[in-house]
């Protein structure tokens, strides 16, 4: 049997992983996208080739040259890939925005880019162009861009999409050209196309600072990655549900361009609400998924949720202990009633970005749901990731292999990366490029971890927020909002509030829960003298405590006043924001927060 698709490494660009699909499967659903309606529609291989010419024709129209920035501003939908393809098919350096930017990161990124064109998604979920920081920066859509021209017999769309889904949106700036030329297709296939060495997109980083760099990634780092996903994601006939911003790489180098080159089949949700998300996932069949461990823990819950409405609790505990000792296919057997509600296809999950609580990895697995961690950066790329022979609770895996990635620790436990999946620099920032990358050709990501007795990389904490006590030792805090984590509190900060001191800031466990899941959960109102409330948070210090080294156990916590700590558009904790409220006897005023 032939294998699936070609050798990334012999690819000169992006574009071939496009080719080769439409080579092999032009008429396979490629991209879908479903409403609250409930009304699903979808393009082909041989559409989404289609469209992303139409996207790159008129982005040149437009005025467009190879080398000029473009702010992409979206939801997911299928139209926004075909904007990508199209970009790289016009030499453009796409410079994707996250739907949470504030309005000043925004415009501070307009500025660093020198962007010339804003292209924005449209429907109820898109980005209101007005007061949004794009200044004056002349606008489209995407639906604009990928518009089949009127009167074209060519489309070869499963079902059209509703209009509620299609429409809405900007409606200021300039219009694309319905009307081509007749050789507009053969005009975009002469054009020169990009190469290994050229850049597809700047990904502006927030971090927890506030000032964003712009991480420069070339079609060759980008496809070095898409590589080493081949190596450790099995075959298999991938139906995906995308949950995470294609304004991410995890999600575009994973859900997007390997997902396109194996042939998956990619359906976008545009709501966030639970129910219509667990409608998609059972109605597409899902096989994988890719998501961060809190949209894993809140399907979790859910589930436990409908266990314990049904009265079954006790018999569900009981299958998870007969089920883990059984092969993966007989789990899903035991567990069928429960697949069902997942449409029956559920193989696989790979998540990456946080913490992963060892029992939550553990249930899915009971269940016959292989749970794969991994571990990466913006910088570098894929770092590490579990396979499916090897994908034990606590560790995010090795270096996949054969792989020209290399990952070294350094004197400090500091995990370095070298090799082709790299970036190239940060965008107009020629110091912190020349900081970016050490003599010896290495990032360093500014992450400490250790190795396993089977070479499986331990993430240990961030080198910036390690606690160095009196005497001596270093505690790093996220180990010990882990075990918080797994004692019942999933949303704390910890930090040094005095000399060897050493505290936690608490979300409510309610109140964390309405971060995951707020269609869901009705807002609840907490008091600092609530007995109940600080009893069991109470409770939860001790148990994490009583698992802790005695050099990182807390001396007490706080409880937060504002309905979620202060994050950046990424949902990282602006730790800082939180040191200085924790070290003023009166508490600050809590400030903007770009999570929305």
């Amino acid at each position: 049997m032939s294998p699936s698709h070609s050798d990334v490494a012999t690819f000169t660009s992006l574009l071939n992983i496009l080719d080769d699909a439409l080579a092999r499967r032009p008429a396979k659903p490629a991209l879908g996208l479903r409403g609250d309606d409930g009304v699903a529609w979808h393009w082909t291989y041989r559409e989404l080739d289609r469209r992303s010419k139409l996207a790159a024709f008129r982005l040149r129209a437009l005025g467009l040259q190879p080398g000029d920035r473009l702010i992409t501003w979206s939801p997911s939908s299928p139209e926004l890939p075909a904007v990508y393809f199209g970009a790289m098919r016009a030499r453009l350096i796409v410079v994707p925005l996250d739907l949470r930017m504030a309005p000043d990161t925004v415009a501070r990124i307009v500025a660093r880019s020198g962007a010339r064109f804003a292209v924005l998604g449209t429907g109820r979920d898109a980005p209101d162009p007005h007061g949004s920081g794009l200044g004056d920066l002349p606008l489209t859509t995407t639906a604009a861009l990928t518009a089949d021209p009127a009167g074209d017999p060519g489309a070869d769309v499963a079902a059209e999409p509703a209009p509620a889904d299609h429409t809405g949106g900007p409606t200021a700036g300039p219009i694309v050209p319905t009307r081509l030329p007749p050789d507009w297709e053969a005009q975009v296939e002469a054009w020169e196309r990009p190469t290994r060495e050229d850049l597809f997109e700047v990904v502006f980083t927030s971090g927890t600072t506030g000032v964003p760099k712009g991480v420069m990634l070339t079609h060759g780092a980008i496809l070095s990655s898409i590589d080493a996903f081949g190596l450790v994601i099995p075959p298999l006939e991938h139906r995906v549900v995308s949950l995470l911003p294609l304004s991410h790489l995890m999600e575009q180098a994973a859900a997007l361009f390997y997902a396109t080159l194996v042939g998956a089949d990619i359906l976008y949700i545009r709501s966030r609400n639970p129910r219509i998300i667990f409608e998609a996932i059972r109605d597409h069949r899902v096989t994988t998924l890719l998501v961060v461990p809190a949209v894993l823990e809140l399907f979790w819950t859910a589930l436990l949720r409908e266990v314990d409405r049904r009265g079954q609790r006790a018999r569900f505990e009981r299958a998870r202990r007969i089920g883990r000792h059984l092969p993966y296919a007989l789990r899903r057997m035991l567990f069928r009633s429960v697949h069902r509600q997942f449409g029956g296809g559920l193989r696989l999950a790979v998540t990456a970005g946080a913490y992963l609580p060892p029992g939550l990895q553990q249930g899915w697995e009971d269940l016959g749901v292989v749970v794969l961690q991994g571990y990466g950066a913006t910088e570098c790329g894929i770092v590490a990731c579990c396979t499916p022979r090897d994908h034990a609770p606590g560790t995010v895996g090795r270096v996949p292999s054969p792989s020209p990635i290399r990952v070294a620790l350094a004197d400090d436990g500091e995990i370095v990366v070298g090799g082709p999946t790299l970036l190239s620099g940060y965008w107009g920032d020629p110091e912190a490029s020349a900081a970016a990358v050490d003599a010896e050709g290495r990032y360093h990501t500014g992450d400490v971890a250790r190795f396993d007795e089977r070479g499986n990389l331990v993430l240990l904490g961030r080198t910036r927020n390690v606690i160095v006590l009196p005497n001596g030792f270093n505690v790093f805090p996220e180990d010990i909002e882990n075990a918080l984590h797994d004692a019942g509190l999933p949303e704390t900060v910890v930090l040094e509030t005095g000399p060897g001191r050493i505290e936690a800031i608490v979300l409510p466990p309610e109140r964390a829960a309405m971060m995951m899941a707020p269609d869901t959960i009705a807002p609840a109102r907490f008091a600092p003298d609530d007995a109940a409330l600080r009893e069991r948070i109470d409770a939860a210090v001790r148990e994490a405590n009583a698992r802790l080294s005695i050099n990182q156990r807390l001396a007490g916590w706080r409880l937060w006043p504002g309905t979620d700590f202060p994050r950046t558009h990424t949902f990282k904790v602006r730790r800082d924001e939180v040191q200085r409220w924790a070290a003023s006897e009166t508490p600050l005023p809590l400030v903007h927060s770009e999570r929305t």
